[in-house]
This record gives C-alpha cells, sequence and structure tokens, in this order.
C-alpha cells in the first residue's frame, strides 16, 4: 500500500512523515523544505505476528508495510506551476489514497501561508489544486481520444464521458463523486488516475491538550470531520510534534509515554487503521519455523487470490487451503491441537478469506 502525504506549508506534514517513518526528511519552519518527494517504507504493527512466531519458533518477522511518500507543501497555482509546481502533482498519482495533514491549532511562532488557521478553506486551496491538475489530464486524454472519435464508437464513447467529468470538475467537484452505473465508465474513470478519484484521509493536527479526548472541543477538528462525512473520507486526530517525541522512544517507553497522555494508540497506529478500512483491506498470516508473515489482501478475496499474493504459481496451481483463525490456534497452542480438535479447515477455490485467517496453500504446478 502507497499513501501520498499532501498538505499546505506549514501544517505539520514533513514533521509527521518524519516521525511515522523516522526517515529524517528535512523539516523547518518555512515552505518547500521538502524538495523532493520523500520516501519511507513503515511496518504495520500487528501483535499476532510476535505471538504466532513463538508457537513455530520462527527464524523471522515480516510484517506488512506501508509506503509513505511525503509531498512538498501545495500553494494556490500549483497546478500552474506556482511554488514547486506541478511536478509533484505527479508524484501523488502513484499512490492507493492521500493522506491530508490538515492544520487545527493556533500557534503564532509556526507561520500559516495565509495568514490564518481556517483548515476548510486549507482543503479547498488543495483540493481546487488536485481539480486544475485533473483537467489537464482530461484535456490531453480528450485531444488523444477525439482523433480517432469519428470512426470508432468506443472512442467516440470515451469522448463523451470526457466532457461530462471535465463539466463536473469545472463545477468544483471531486472526480470520487461523479456518477456512473455504466462499467465500462466505471473502468475508464479509474484507468485516468485522478488525484481526486482517490480515496482520502485527513490528519487533524492539533495541540498536545486536545490529544487525550480526541479533540471533540476543537472547533477546527470538528469542522473537518463534518467534511469529511460528506465524502466517506476518514478523519483521525494527531499531534505531529508529539509523534515526532515518540519516534525517538524505544517501543516500552513509547507505551508509557502514550499512557502518561491518556491515549490508547499512536498516530501511526490510527492512519493505518484509517487507511485499511478507507481501502476496505485485511491481512491474513502464514507460520512457519522460517518465518512468520502478514499478507494484505482486499476484503473479499478469494483463497486462490490471497494465494496469488505469496506467488503466481500459488494461484495458479490453487488445491485447497488449509486455514485456522489465529484466536482458535493461539488458544488451543499448537497447529496439530487446533486440528485434533477440528478447527483446521480445508477450503476451495469460493472461499473468502478473514482477517486473522492464518493459512496453510496446498498447489501443484
Amino acid at each position: 500500500m502507497k499513501l501520498g502525504i499532501v498538505g499546505l506549508p506549514n501544517v505539520g506534514k514533513s514533521t509527521l512523515f518524519n516521525s511515522i517513518t523516522k526517515a529524517g526528511a528535512e523539516s523547518a519552519n518555512y515552505p518547500f523544505c521538502t524538495i523532493d518527494p520523500n520516501v519511507g517504507i513503515v511496518s504495520v504493527p500487528d501483535e499476532r505476528l510476535q505471538a504466532l512466531a513463538n508457537l513455530y519458533n520462527s527464524q523471522k518477522i515480516l510484517p506488512a508495510a506501508i509506503e509513505f511518500v511525503d509531498i512538498a507543501g501545495l500553494v494556490k497555482g500549483a497546478s500552474k506551476g506556482e511554488g514547486l509546481g506541478n511536478q509533484f502533482l505527479a508524484n501523488i498519482r502513484e499512490v492507493d489514497a492521500i493522506v491530508h495533514v490538515v492544520r487545527c491549532f493556533e500557534d503564532s511562532n509556526i507561520i500559516h501561508v495565509d495568514g490564518s488557521i481556517d483548515p476548510l478553506r486549507d482543503i479547498e486551496t488543495i483540493n481546487l489544486e488536485l481539480i486544475f491538475s485533473d483537467i489537464e489530464v482530461i484535456d490531453r486524454r480528450m485531444q488523444r481520444a477525439s482523433k480517432g472519435a469519428k470512426n470508432d464508437k468506443a472512442l467516440a464513447k470515451e469522448v463523451e464521458l470526457l466532457e461530462r467529468v471535465k463539466a463536473y470538475l469545472e463545477d468544483g467537484k471531486l472526480a470520487k463523486g461523479f456518477d456512473t452505473d455504466d462499467e465500462e465508465e466505471l473502468a475508464l474513470l479509474e484507468s485516468y488516475n485522478l488525484l481526486t478519484y482517490k480515496p482520502v484521509i485527513y490528519a487533524a493536527n492539533v495541540l498536545e491538550d486536545d490529544l487525550a479526548d480526541d479533540a471533540v472541543n476543537n472547533a477546527n477538528v470538528a469542522k473537518v470531520r463534518d467534511f469529511a462525512k460528506g465524502e466517506n473520507s476518514e478523519v483521525f486526530v494527531i499531534c505531529a510534534q508529539i509523534e515526532q517525541e515518540m519516534a525517538e522512544l524505544e517501543e516500552d517507553e513509547k507505551k508509557m509515554f502514550l499512557e502518561d497522555l491518556g491515549i490508547k494508540e499512536s498516530g501511526l497506529e490510527k492512519l493505518i487503521r484509517a487507511s485499511y478500512r478507507l481501502l476496505g483491506l485485511i491481512s491474513y498470516l502464514t507460520a512457519g519455523p522460517q518465518e512468520t508473515r502478514a499478507w494484505t489482501i482486499t476484503k473479499g478475496t478469494k483463497a486462490p487470490g490471497a494465494a496469488g499474493k505469496i506467488h503466481t504459481d500459488f494461484e495458479r496451481g490453487f488445491i485447497r487451503a488449509e486455514v485456522v483463525s489465529f484466536q482458535n490456534l493461539t488458544e488451543c497452542g499448537s497447529y496439530n491441537a487446533a486440528k485434533d480438535k477440528g478447527l483446521v479447515r480445508s477450503e476451495g477455490k469460493e472461499y473468502v478469506v478473514q482477517d486473522g485467517d492464518v493459512i496453510l496453500f496446498r498447489f501443484n504446478v
């Protein structure tokens, strides 16, 4: 999974990126300190892996991973080359979802590019730049499709779709709200890789005092939540500064630090939960003496498709999947004990894999 972190300058974007990836991207109190998109790979925390590794005496643990891309702070006119220009918008096109960091705190020591705190204005500024960039993509696609549209019904239909999408975007609306029941049109819309078609997770950046109660009394966060509800986006509250402090701590120190703050999970854990929820992802597990590993799949994936995540041969030569739930396996204390109790099931090609399934695939190529 690949997530792109965006936002206006000085909203806490690179501070957040630094803390969750420990990648040390430059963070300073001025716009455009992130000159190149920084990339960091983060392991997905999953306590089940250690428990399985203990059962199987695994030599190593391989958690699922998320790739984060930190995009330079956008400003008004970015799509037309203002600030650091349109090159950074191209980097966002490669991600599965956008993490939009929104500043929801007052601090006279940290300047805001627009001079005041207004999260909805900030969201609108970024969204307009994404819309303008998408219109350029649509225009280029329309030019190509128009050349052959007279003699090709499929291209003519696509041009008509492009015209409708462009008009929709020009009304200031995001492509993900564009309504069509036509499966061919939906497939085309997805193929355009439009920025405003991507799912969004809003990271409401607050001061430390707002963390313990999840910012229930923060009026700016309330505005972001209301806005996100209207477009079916996810929101999580974070204090980027606290995350950065936590990044320097060991795991046991981190837990104590969170307890002292009166919060249960770190910003990274909140973000991962929100992204899995938004993208409809789950993890199944494999375990053995060599390694215990988590595999990320889309909810609803059938057993052969899940096997294909390990290797295409597993999917091509799929015979069956031997499945036991993580809970049943750990409660029984061993795979053989779970099997003796009839808790290990033999599932075929139509089995829909569930989160926390521990699976052994049988295949033949």
